[in-house]
């Protein structure tokens, strides 16, 4: 039996990761050098039986509804403003289940990361990093719910295809904490 599906994505066994890879395969068609984004997660047989006109509009039919999470992309964050402080505004209703944000980073491999300079602020670290000629770039979606289940997505630029994302729930756990947070406001 394959791992991927027909439309050349990984099946995933549960809803979290379905909707952190539906987001991964929305960000991916949107190329890279893209802004984060920011997105709500709603049960969705409970979005259909409470709004059944924005779930026609979003194409989610009664057979799609059991069991899934509906990923809505939120307003554009604003630019100027660090991911951790814009994240320490937020405060979900009640009626969301989750949250997910995919951002674009450059990582270092485990190697390289012990040569970094002790004194450099965080401007001089990006460039550093940005300079440095084993960088990677990555996207990472994450995705947490309220009840603190966690799922990730890791794509790397020079490995863009739907079968090379990584998935798993620790892959990215500073963000994963940073979302969580977002529920207990």
């Amino acid at each position: 039996m394959s791992n991927i599906a027909t439309d050349g994505t990984p099946l995933a066994a549960n809803p979290l990761t379905r909707a952190v890879l539906e987001i991964d395969e929305y960000a991916a068609g949107l190329g890279w050098d893209q802004p984060a984004r920011l997105f709500a997660l709603v049960d969705t047989a409970q979005l259909r039986s409470q709004e059944p006109g924005l779930a026609d509009q979003l194409g989610i039919g009664e057979e799609s509804a059991a069991g899934s999470l509906t990923p809505i992309e939120q307003e554009e964050l604003p630019s100027g403003t660090a991911l951790d402080e814009f994240l320490a505004t937020i405060a979900w209703p009640e009626v969301i289940a989750g949250c997910a944000l995919t951002v674009e980073r450059l990582m270092l491999p485990p190697s390289a990361e012990a040569s970094i300079p002790d004194d450099l602020d965080d401007a001089a670290l990006a460039s550093w990093v940005a300079a440095h000629p084993e960088r990677q770039e990555v996207r990472m979606t994450v995705a947490v719910l309220r009840d603190g289940a966690r799922e990730s997505a890791v794509r790397l630029r020079e490995k863009d295809t739907a079968s090379e994302v990584l998935t798993g729930a620790d892959l990215v756990p500073g963000l994963a904490t940073a979302l969580k947070a977002t529920f207990e406001a």
